[in-house]
């Protein structure tokens, strides 16, 4: 994998960060609630001055997009908070006002000129720029791109918009776990219906086959109902876009550690140590969505612990 400025060449692909926020925000107990303390305490001095203010005890994050642009299609994976969405319970996404699109631009690439929108799953930070706010609408940003994310995801947040029982796709499975939260509320309503209700989206299983050539999408649920982590491989070199998995270093030093927005916690624990084991086995460059400086980095095993190193 070749780097360059802030553009990755993983095979044929290269993958551009699109900023809209760095947050200074949480602190160890507010980030990971009922967490043990002494966590932080053990690997203080591994986190990095980009990563974690040791003045004030407060973790360092981006939220961000990123660009991949092959031979054949240009993708945004994740659309971080948008502008305008009214997010009063989440003050740090509330009615931002943010140059996202005109970053994008500097990167060389306009709204209608992307192929695909890949998601993750549907939280308020990874589908905002879905849409944008036009004469009191929300309509679709990318009006030539394919929305590709979970049918699950989509039958879930629909449930819970219309205040409906959730039933077949939409019931949450056995397996993740009691619910301990749930989405922000109006994600969904001006987020994801503009972009169904406009043709544009493609409701997907997660299930680890290709979605798109060199695209896969990988279960890693708990952090949401059927969150996925996106697998970019391209001339045998691959990229792992991990979406809400991990949203700080100090989760691979303490794969315990849920963060508040977990909605199913003891899925979220075993996804984590799988795309932890899957890294360290792999070798894949891991593409992050929170992590703050590069936000990308390599997973290694020493030991019976895993440890970063931002790349």
């Amino acid at each position: 994998m070749i780097q360059a400025d802030k553009t990755y060449q993983v095979g044929e692909a290269s993958i551009t960060r699109i900023d809209e926020l760095r947050l200074a925000a949480f602190k160890f107990d507010t980030l990971y609630p009922g967490g043990e303390p002494q966590a932080l305490e053990r690997h203080r001095n591994r986190l990095e001055a980009g990563s974690f203010d040791a003045a004030t005890g407060t973790f360092i994050q981006s939220i961000h997009s990123w660009l991949v642009r092959t031979p054949h299609h240009t993708m945004l994976i994740d659309t971080a908070t948008g502008n305008d969405k009214n997010r009063p319970e989440i003050p740090p996404l509330h009615r931002l006002n943010e140059p996202f699109l005109a970053r994008l631009a500097a990167a060389g690439v306009t709204p209608e000129q992307v192929d695909y929108v890949l998601l993750t799953h549907v939280h308020a930070d990874h589908v905002g720029w879905n849409t944008r706010l036009v004469d009191g609408r929300w309509v679709p940003t990318f009006p030539n791109a394919t929305y590709v994310f979970s049918a699950i995801e989509q039958a879930y947040g629909e449930s819970l918009a219309t205040g409906t029982e959730p039933t077949g796709p939409a019931r949450p499975a056995p397996a993740l776990g009691p619910a301990l939260r749930k989405p922000a509320d109006r994600v969904y309503d001006d987020s994801v219906r503009p972009v169904i209700e406009a043709g544009l989206a493609r409701l997907i299983a997660v299930d680890g086959n290709e979605a798109i050539e060199g695209i896969s999408f990988i279960p890693t649920p708990g952090h949401s109902v059927d969150h996925a982590s996106i697998r970019l491989v391209s001339r045998g070199e691959e990229a792992l876009f991990a979406g809400d998995v991990m949203h700080h270093p100090l989760q691979v030093y303490e794969p315990s550690l849920n963060s508040c927005f977990c909605e199913f916690p003891e899925a979220a624990l075993r996804s984590r140590a799988f795309v932890l084991e899957d890294a360290a086995e792999r070798g894949a460059a891991i593409f992050t969505t929170h992590f703050a400086q590069s936000s990308v980095g390599r997973v290694s095993r020493t030991g019976g612990r895993f440890t970063w190193q931002f790349i």
